[in-house]
């Protein structure tokens, strides 16, 4: 892997996306961009390759009919063509909708519809089948393109073509050169100059916690506000890099990663597509990321398993793990040292948290958290062990990132402070509100729900927070989820759950107690640790029984007094429901972007949750 100088950009200087694409890859032009795994090995497409596929499928567009404005449907995996499709998308003009991969038939039924799209790009086989019945029942979408080249044939009514197949035309010598030079000038130069700050570039459709997702309008102004914000954060973190390389495994169709891609693009950075979950710590040893951005959740399981797989080190590592968690602890908090631990520290910096940084790459500079709350002794384990975390704030009504931790001084209590180009106020009643370019357009044909989110200029963004000594900004919770006891005290159930699901027994909570006298909790106990103290003390290995075991009860029950010991008296879980079955996004408890469905949880056990009374 060569090393290559990055060119970075001023983004405020740009209409677009894509013009920041156009001047990328012009400037880098064979200089790797874009790694795919391929036959066991990662393989680079240029800055310029990846110019000629993008022109390639922006023809492909053209000649399907799709024009400025459409709506173009991309559901696929994170990937090479994954960019390639959103930036050919945006360079004729027309407008990018993701979906994840995960939902269902109906979801995709609703987005296609609900956008109006044209047309869908879709990754493989298995996707292709779960979207058709939904093409079929749209009126508009009336083409699918399929990047998987695998031979599979369809008896459905509706036109696929090969991604391969267009790819190849665009390199056609039968294209003569008048005809490609007057599609260029038409598509690229022309297009892409006509392309204003205020254009809607995307609709991201949000992961719908309270309801149906709603299409968010993001303009290419807002995501390149995002940028500029991103460039000025992280600066100092890259300044001496000649290469940068970034990770990409959280799904593009979420809004965080999806902006991300620009920043990236717009620094020169290198972006190596995870293959999977399961293989990311493998991709990660390959690709030796220099940032990687993950959702809370991600960051939770990463504790449990370092920690759980401490217990079967020797003694001495124990003892020199604890000492670095000790002493990196000191360091954040910049508690004084003597000079023996500050010569012990620097010693643990080599055989301890160099040796962590190694299981990811060994090239990590910082670990980007989103997208939810941060547990603050999750982060603080972490940075302990020599990987910073910085936390941010944000939502996909603005681009979507709003606040994020300096990585010169990391609050790791809070989301840090506000991007440069945003503003950020306190409603009266502790409502974040948020003005600025990056904020959405509006949600796509859904006046209402517009006008009561953005008033007067500001995102009313649900959130509750408040503003430090430093001006950093902290989160309390959401307002919706506020619950309100019978007192009329006003609790966070996201603190609560987070002091819970730290614990290895518990897998997943949610706290329940609207104008109750007290609070109680839903439990997924851990699978792994509950089918373990089965084994240890002679009862069946079986979820199901375990949940209704006097014994294993009463063990769950200690946690949560544990638990209850640093909670104040209106937080206390007094009682609690054992349930087998994870919230997922499978069984639509879960949004996407790993966020439980409240109202979803609550309507299936509310009769079991109500008895607890």
């Amino acid at each position: 892997m060569g090393r290559t100088s990055t060119m970075s950009i001023n983004f405020d200087q740009f209409n677009s996306v894509v013009s920041v694409f156009q001047s990328q890859s012009t400037a880098l032009n064979d200089k790797p961009y874009l790694w795919k795994k391929l036959d066991g090995k990662f393989i680079p497409l240029s800055w310029s390759q990846t110019r000629e596929q993008v022109e390639s499928i922006a023809k492909g567009l053209i000649n399907l009919g799709i024009l400025k404005g459409d709506r173009v449907v991309i559901l696929s995996e994170n990937s090479p063509e994954w960019q390639i499709a959103d930036l050919a998308i945006m360079t004729i003009g027309a407008i990018s909708v993701p979906a994840y991969t995960t939902i269902t038939t109906k979801d995709y039924e609703h987005i296609i519809n609900h956008s109006g799209a044209r047309c869908l790009i879709v990754s493989s086989h298995s996707l292709t089948i779960k979207a058709i019945p939904a093409v079929i029942k749209s009126s508009k979408c009336q083409n699918i393109i399929k990047i998987d080249d695998d031979e599979n044939h369809y008896t459905e009514p509706v036109n696929i073509t090969s991604w391969n197949k267009i790819i190849e035309e665009g390199k056609d010598s039968s294209w003569n050169s008048v005809e490609k030079e007057t599609y260029l000038n038409f598509n690229l130069k022309g297009s892409i100059n006509k392309h204003k700050r205020g254009d809607t570039a995307c609709i991201i459709y949000t992961s719908g916690t309270g309801g149906s997702p709603k299409g968010v309008m993001l303009s290419h102004g807002a995501i390149l506000t995002n940028c500029s914000g991103a460039q000025a954060l992280l600066k100092n973190l890259i300044s001496d890099l000649d290469e940068i390389r970034f990770l990409s495994w959280l799904p593009l169709s979420h809004s965080y990663e999806h902006t991300l891609q620009f920043y990236e693009m717009g620094i020169g950075a290198q972006i190596y597509y995870a293959e999977s979950i399961d293989k990311l710590l493998i991709n990660m040893d390959e690709a030796r990321p220099h940032f990687m951005t993950a959702v809370p959740r991600f960051y939770d399981s990463l504790y449990t398993r370092i920690s759980q797989g401490l217990k079967n080190q020797g003694k001495i590592s124990q003892i020199l793990f604890a000492a670095t968690l000790r002493l990196g602890k000191k360091q954040y908090y910049n508690s004084k040292m003597t000079v023996l631990e500050k010569i012990f520290n620097n010693i643990l910096k080599k055989v301890v948290r160099k040796k962590v940084n190694k299981r990811f790459g060994g090239s990590l500079r910082a670990l980007i958290s989103g997208g939810a709350a941060l547990n603050f002794e999750v982060g603080l384990y972490l940075t302990a062990l020599g990987l910073p975390l910085l936390q941010g704030y944000g939502q996909t009504e603005t681009a979507p990132v709003v606040s994020a931790n300096p990585p010169e001084k990391i609050k790791l209590d809070t989301v840090g402070t506000i991007f440069k180009g945003t503003r950020v106020k306190i409603a009266n009643d502790g409502e974040i509100l948020v003005s600025g370019e990056n904020i959405m357009n509006g949600y796509w044909n859904d006046p209402e729900a517009t006008a009561s989110t953005i008033i007067d200029g500001w995102v009313h963004t649900g959130d509750i927070g408040e503003f430090d000594d430093d001006q950093y900004l902290k989160i309390t919770d959401r307002k919706k989820d506020i619950i309100v006891n019978a007192g009329g005290d006003n609790i966070s159930p996201s603190r609560v759950e987070e002091k819970l699901n730290i614990e290895p027994e518990i897998a997943q909570s949610m706290m329940y107690g609207d104008f109750k006298n007290y609070l109680v909790a839903i439990i997924v106990p851990d699978k792994d640790l509950a089918l373990q103290w089965a084994n240890d003390h002679g009862k069946k290995p079986d979820l199901a029984s375990l949940i209704k075991d006097d014994d294993f009860i009463k063990m769950m029950k200690d946690v949560t007094v544990k638990v209850n010991n640093n909670l104040s008296a209106i937080e206390q879980v007094r009682k609690f429901l054992l349930v087998e079955e994870e919230f997922t996004i499978e069984n639509d408890m879960m949004t996407p972007t790993m966020k439980v469905k409240r109202f979803k949880v609550k309507k299936k056990y509310i009769d079991q949750l109500e008895n607890l009374y």
